[in-house]
């Protein structure tokens, strides 16, 4: 007899803790949008429908996404310290093209706040701002030229 939709939540959610860190209530909320998820599948499922684009919907709100030690990957709601180009590849999307569908600016890092400060202030550090500055210089006038 195949298992029930809780229990099946459940496993999902029970090997999501096994790979990271989860407080009570983000075990709770995953556990309820899991649910959720598997429901909706199975109601679109039941009635035969194709899921859409539109049909489906973020993990969570994308703004709260990208947390100070961790980013929460819409698609599927897993945690990394960075979105890398290789596990958006398993949800057939790009970087440009995650950061397009839930409306991330093109600059924006896909990794954990903590993260991106550390390698700001290492960059700094070893003068790379400076660098740039005398690079782009000579770009502009070699384009002038």
């Amino acid at each position: 007899m195949g298992k029930t939709l809780v229990e099946m939540a459940a496993d999902i959610v029970s090997a999501q803790i096994n790979t990271s860190e989860m407080s009570t209530d983000e075990i709770s909320q995953a556990l309820n949008n899991t649910f959720n998820t598997l429901n909706n599948l199975q109601n679109i499922e039941i009635s035969g429908q194709q899921v859409s684009e539109q049909q489906t919907k973020p993990v969570m709100d994308p703004a709260k996404s990208i947390q100070k030690n961790k980013i929460i990957c819409l698609e599927c709601g897993e945690a990394f310290k960075m979105l890398s180009p290789k596990h958006l590849r398993s949800h057939d999307l790009t970087l440009k093209e995650y950061r397009a569908k839930y409306g991330f600016k093109a600059r924006q890092p896909l990794c954990a706040k903590a993260l991106s400060e550390k390698r700001s202030k290492s960059g700094k550090k070893r003068g790379l701002p400076e660098n740039l500055r005398k690079s782009i210089a000579a770009r502009s006038k070699k384009k002038k030229q």
